[in-house]
């Protein structure tokens, strides 16, 4: 029987990046709405925030969002991503689960690739579902410099490879993520299973960190 999916969205105060930025205005928007209009434009019916930022607790976002107050020690800035998900799945989202993590980072993801992820998540075949977008291979080639000697990434024969034979690389963007809340609870991270993805378009796989990031995308929504 397939679970509903429910959509996890966590929003911290702090960014040294860019302060305020998952509530910051884009195209008249806050950053993080973007989020939640994607997952009900991807027919998940239930949206759980994560968050301690005052102004979101007490908005009215509609009946099919919850807004949970994040724990005073969950928003620090070596707070990670499993350590919010761990909190969220053992005291608000208690049963199991089809869990859709979007963060509010992202505001370019497609809809539609949330629904391609939840599907593949569906089959059965992976513990994670993650998005990926086309990086440069070249990345192959490095390595790493421990005490004078040269550590290769990957393959150390990628190190000496002309680039157009490399194989293609993709890199995780941050925009979505599907799994079942009971394997995340055993398991309590990310890296812990098997992990499938879904290729995205670079154009809609921007995450914002920084300001130069906030404008770039601010420009590409203004050019829609």
């Amino acid at each position: 029987m397939r679970i509903a999916p429910i959509a996890v969205l966590p929003l911290r105060a702090g960014s040294k990046g860019l302060p305020g930025k998952n509530t910051r205005l884009l195209a008249g928007k806050p950053l993080f709405t973007y989020s939640i209009a994607h997952a009900r434009a991807a027919g998940i019916e239930r949206v759980m925030i994560s968050t301690d930022i005052p102004e979101v607790l007490a908005a009215q976002l509609g009946s099919d969002v919850t807004v949970t107050r994040r724990p005073e020690g969950l928003g620090a800035d070596d707070t990670t991503m499993a350590d919010v998900l761990r909190h969220v799945l053992s005291c608000e989202i208690t049963g199991p689960a089809t869990i859709v993590l979007l963060q509010a980072t992202s505001p370019l993801r497609s809809p539609a690739d949330i629904c391609r992820a939840i599907d593949l998540h569906a089959s059965g075949k992976y513990d994670l579902v993650m998005s990926v977008t086309p990086a440069d291979s070249g990345v192959l080639k490095w390595g790493t410099a421990e005490n004078g000697r040269f550590n290769a990434l990957s393959n150390p024969e990628y190190c000496f490879a002309n680039r157009g034979d490399l194989p293609s690389v993709y890199r995780p963007d941050g925009a979505i993520y599907v799994f079942d809340a009971d394997w995340f609870r055993r398991v309590g991270a990310f890296s812990g299973g098997n992990i499938g993805v879904i290729i995205t378009a670079p154009e809609r796989a921007h995450d914002i960190d920084t300001t130069v990031d906030f404008e770039a995308v601010s420009d590409l929504i203004k050019s829609e």
